[in-house]
């Protein structure tokens, strides 16, 4: 029997193939801005009270790559997001669920890496693109590297991080599953004056 094949709600151009299980583009493009798809990374989702703390968080409205490859977000009062490599689900959930704890406030760990969409938006221009459809001042000075913030993006609420790579802006968008298709489609148009393109995921994610 087949093993069954998990798909991103964005359409992948070709060519394609299986990466731990995901159907993924292998396209590379040398456009100075590009749009990938990393919704088959892994994601969990861990929500407390604000009032509780743990040694060692990320603070609300700030991005931290750990050193084991795990980029936390604080994404909102008592809340984080944690992005690992495909398939590393389980196990951050198991770490965080073993490291998480607060004696007087409840805590959940959830797995939503199948109900999300992941983009990622880089290059010289890619401020100049969201501009058009976020309302959000993305300057250096109110939004630099590192920064994690909600907003809506073209209409859709998001969670963006800026997770600059190599001195390349870039920005992960992260939002609800089924609007995924819509913002990629959203993005290309309006990125269309820069020279916007798709690219397969990508070898480094963040």
């Amino acid at each position: 029997m087949a093993e069954p094949v998990a798909r991103s709600p964005i359409r992948q151009i070709s060519p394609t193939r299986l990466l731990a299980g995901w159907e993924v583009s292998t396209r590379r493009s040398e456009a100075s801005l590009r749009l990938a798809d990393l919704t088959p990374l892994s994601k969990v989702m861990i929500r407390t009270s604000p009032e509780a703390v743990r040694p060692g968080q990320t603070p609300f409205g700030r991005a931290v790559l750990r050193p084991n490859g795990w980029l936390e977000i604080g994404s909102g009062p008592g809340e984080w997001m944690v992005l690992g490599p495909i398939g590393s689900g389980d196990e951050i959930v198991s770490w965080m669920t073993e490291h998480v704890h607060d004696t007087e406030q409840p805590v959940t760990v959830i797995d939503v890496t199948h109900g999300r969409a992941l983009i990622r938006l880089q290059g010289t221009e890619a401020a100049s693109l969201l501009a058009k459809v976020c309302s959000i001042d993305l300057a250096d000075h109110m939004a630099p590297d590192g920064c994690a913030f909600r907003a809506p993006v073209a209409n859709v609420v998001s969670d963006l991080v800026r997770n600059d790579q190599n001195g390349a802006r870039t920005y992960l968008i992260h939002c609800e599953r089924s609007s995924g298709q819509y913002l990629v489609d959203t993005l290309l148009d309006a990125g269309a004056e820069f020279g916007v393109e798709l690219e397969g995921f990508p070898e480094r994610p963040f």
